[in-house]
Protein backbone atom coordinates (compact mmCIF):
# COMPACT_ATOMS: atom_id res chain seq x y z
CA UNK A 1 0.00 0.00 0.00
CA UNK A 2 1.23 3.21 -0.68
CA UNK A 3 -0.39 6.68 0.35
CA UNK A 4 0.36 10.39 -1.11
CA UNK A 5 0.67 12.38 1.77
CA UNK A 6 1.41 15.83 3.05
CA UNK A 7 3.74 17.79 5.36
CA UNK A 8 1.63 20.56 7.36
CA UNK A 9 4.38 22.51 7.96
CA UNK A 10 6.39 22.71 4.71
CA UNK A 11 3.75 21.29 2.21
CA UNK A 12 5.84 19.09 0.70
CA UNK A 13 3.74 16.02 -0.80
CA UNK A 14 5.76 12.12 -0.82
CA UNK A 15 5.20 8.40 -0.89
CA UNK A 16 4.60 6.60 2.06
CA UNK A 17 4.61 3.20 1.88
CA UNK A 18 2.68 0.83 4.43
CA UNK A 19 1.25 3.23 6.69
CA UNK A 20 -0.46 1.28 8.33
CA UNK A 21 2.64 -0.29 9.71
CA UNK A 22 4.85 2.67 10.97
CA UNK A 23 3.80 4.96 13.53
CA UNK A 24 5.94 8.23 12.51
CA UNK A 25 6.86 9.47 8.98
CA UNK A 26 9.54 12.37 8.33
CA UNK A 27 9.33 14.93 6.05
CA UNK A 28 12.52 14.92 3.70
CA UNK A 29 12.13 18.30 3.17
CA UNK A 30 11.76 19.77 6.78
CA UNK A 31 12.61 16.72 8.95
CA UNK A 32 9.50 17.46 10.83
CA UNK A 33 8.40 14.36 12.28
CA UNK A 34 4.25 13.35 11.77
CA UNK A 35 2.05 10.58 13.27
CA UNK A 36 1.17 8.45 10.43
CA UNK A 37 -2.25 8.45 11.55
CA UNK A 38 -2.74 12.00 11.38
CA UNK A 39 -1.06 12.46 8.19
CA UNK A 40 -3.58 13.63 5.61
CA UNK A 41 -4.02 11.03 2.66
CA UNK A 42 -4.38 12.75 -1.06
CA UNK A 43 -4.38 9.18 -2.55
CA UNK A 44 -3.67 5.49 -1.56
CA UNK A 45 -2.98 2.14 -4.18
CA UNK A 46 -1.91 -0.64 -4.11
CA UNK A 47 0.40 0.63 -6.98
CA UNK A 48 2.97 2.36 -6.34
CA UNK A 49 2.98 4.10 -10.12
CA UNK A 50 -0.23 5.07 -9.56
CA UNK A 51 0.33 6.71 -6.39
CA UNK A 52 3.60 8.30 -8.33
CA UNK A 53 1.20 9.22 -10.75
CA UNK A 54 -0.94 10.62 -8.05
CA UNK A 55 1.42 12.33 -6.71
CA UNK A 56 2.64 14.36 -10.03
CA UNK A 57 -0.55 15.33 -10.64
CA UNK A 58 -1.14 17.23 -7.38
CA UNK A 59 2.56 18.48 -7.46
CA UNK A 60 1.61 19.95 -11.22
CA UNK A 61 -1.71 21.46 -10.14
CA UNK A 62 0.00 23.02 -6.61
CA UNK A 63 2.50 24.49 -9.05
CA UNK A 64 -0.17 25.92 -11.79
CA UNK A 65 1.18 23.60 -14.18
CA UNK A 66 -2.01 21.12 -14.77
CA UNK A 67 -2.42 22.05 -17.93
CA UNK A 68 1.13 21.10 -19.25
CA UNK A 69 1.08 18.13 -17.16
CA UNK A 70 -2.57 16.59 -18.87
CA UNK A 71 -0.56 16.47 -22.07
CA UNK A 72 1.88 13.69 -20.51
CA UNK A 73 0.33 10.13 -20.51
CA UNK A 74 1.64 9.14 -17.40
CA UNK A 75 4.96 10.00 -15.16
CA UNK A 76 6.90 7.19 -16.29
CA UNK A 77 6.73 9.25 -20.05
CA UNK A 78 8.82 11.80 -18.27
CA UNK A 79 11.15 9.46 -17.38
CA UNK A 80 11.63 8.15 -20.73
CA UNK A 81 11.85 11.66 -22.04
CA UNK A 82 14.72 12.06 -19.21
CA UNK A 83 16.87 9.61 -20.38
CA UNK A 84 16.58 10.34 -24.27
CA UNK A 85 17.44 14.35 -24.24
CA UNK A 86 20.46 16.02 -24.16
CA UNK A 87 23.92 14.35 -24.00
CA UNK A 88 24.42 10.74 -22.86
CA UNK A 89 27.63 10.72 -20.27
CA UNK A 90 30.28 9.45 -22.23
CA UNK A 91 29.98 12.33 -25.05
CA UNK A 92 29.72 14.71 -21.88
CA UNK A 93 32.60 13.19 -20.24
CA UNK A 94 34.55 13.21 -23.94
CA UNK A 95 33.69 16.81 -24.78
CA UNK A 96 35.39 17.75 -21.30
CA UNK A 97 38.64 16.38 -22.10
CA UNK A 98 38.25 13.35 -19.58
CA UNK A 99 38.94 9.48 -20.44
CA UNK A 100 35.37 8.22 -20.10
CA UNK A 101 36.38 4.28 -19.35
CA UNK A 102 38.48 5.22 -16.60
CA UNK A 103 35.79 7.53 -14.96
CA UNK A 104 33.24 4.99 -15.74
CA UNK A 105 35.83 2.51 -14.03
CA UNK A 106 36.40 4.40 -11.26
CA UNK A 107 32.61 5.00 -10.71
CA UNK A 108 31.85 1.32 -10.40
CA UNK A 109 34.76 0.97 -7.83
CA UNK A 110 33.43 3.64 -5.92
CA UNK A 111 29.90 1.46 -6.04
CA UNK A 112 30.96 -1.49 -4.92
CA UNK A 113 32.38 0.32 -2.09
CA UNK A 114 36.27 -0.68 -2.93
CA UNK A 115 38.48 0.36 0.03
CA UNK A 116 40.02 3.64 -0.63
CA UNK A 117 43.91 4.52 -0.94
CA UNK A 118 44.45 4.23 2.89
CA UNK A 119 42.55 0.68 3.52
CA UNK A 120 39.53 1.96 4.93
CA UNK A 121 36.18 1.99 3.04
CA UNK A 122 33.85 5.05 2.61
CA UNK A 123 31.32 5.68 5.65
CA UNK A 124 28.25 6.46 3.75
CA UNK A 125 29.31 3.46 1.19
CA UNK A 126 29.26 1.05 4.67
CA UNK A 127 26.14 2.25 5.72
CA UNK A 128 24.75 1.49 2.66
CA UNK A 129 25.59 -1.55 2.06
CA UNK A 130 25.02 -2.41 5.47
CA UNK A 131 21.94 -2.23 4.70
CA UNK A 132 21.46 -3.16 1.00
CA UNK A 133 23.32 -6.45 2.79
CA UNK A 134 20.92 -7.27 5.60
CA UNK A 135 17.40 -8.20 5.11
CA UNK A 136 15.16 -5.07 5.93
CA UNK A 137 18.05 -4.65 9.10
CA UNK A 138 17.31 -2.60 12.14
CA UNK A 139 19.29 0.04 13.18
CA UNK A 140 21.57 -1.59 15.77
CA UNK A 141 22.19 -4.43 12.81
CA UNK A 142 23.35 -1.38 10.10
CA UNK A 143 25.27 0.13 13.19
CA UNK A 144 26.76 -3.53 14.23
CA UNK A 145 27.69 -4.11 9.91
CA UNK A 146 28.97 -0.83 9.19
CA UNK A 147 31.53 -1.07 12.60
CA UNK A 148 32.69 -4.06 10.75
CA UNK A 149 34.11 -1.59 8.44
CA UNK A 150 35.28 0.91 10.63
CA UNK A 151 32.97 3.30 11.09
CA UNK A 152 32.16 4.51 14.57
CA UNK A 153 28.82 3.50 16.32
CA UNK A 154 27.75 6.96 16.85
CA UNK A 155 28.63 7.87 13.56
CA UNK A 156 26.94 5.33 11.75
CA UNK A 157 23.57 6.25 13.60
CA UNK A 158 24.12 10.43 12.51
CA UNK A 159 24.31 8.92 9.02
CA UNK A 160 21.43 6.26 9.04
CA UNK A 161 19.18 9.04 10.05
CA UNK A 162 20.97 11.50 7.64
CA UNK A 163 20.13 9.01 5.00
CA UNK A 164 16.31 8.66 5.82
CA UNK A 165 15.73 12.37 6.28
CA UNK A 166 17.20 13.15 2.88
CA UNK A 167 14.46 10.32 1.46
CA UNK A 168 17.58 8.16 0.36
CA UNK A 169 16.93 5.35 2.89
CA UNK A 170 13.11 4.54 4.44
CA UNK A 171 12.39 3.44 7.95
CA UNK A 172 9.56 1.73 8.69
CA UNK A 173 8.91 -0.86 11.70
CA UNK A 174 12.11 0.18 13.03
CA UNK A 175 13.58 -1.65 9.57
CA UNK A 176 15.35 0.23 6.92
CA UNK A 177 15.94 -0.19 3.70
CA UNK A 178 17.79 1.96 0.42
CA UNK A 179 15.17 3.66 -1.65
Amino acid sequence: MYAVVGCTDCGNLWLLSDPRESKTATCSRCGRRHQTKKLRRFFESEDRDAARQARSALLAKKHGDSEAFAQVEHVAELDRQVDESGIDDREYLEGAGLDADEVFDAGEQARRGRASSSGSVDRLTAIKDAIRDGDRPTEDEVVAAASEQGVPAEKARDLLEKLRRRGEVSESGGRYRLL
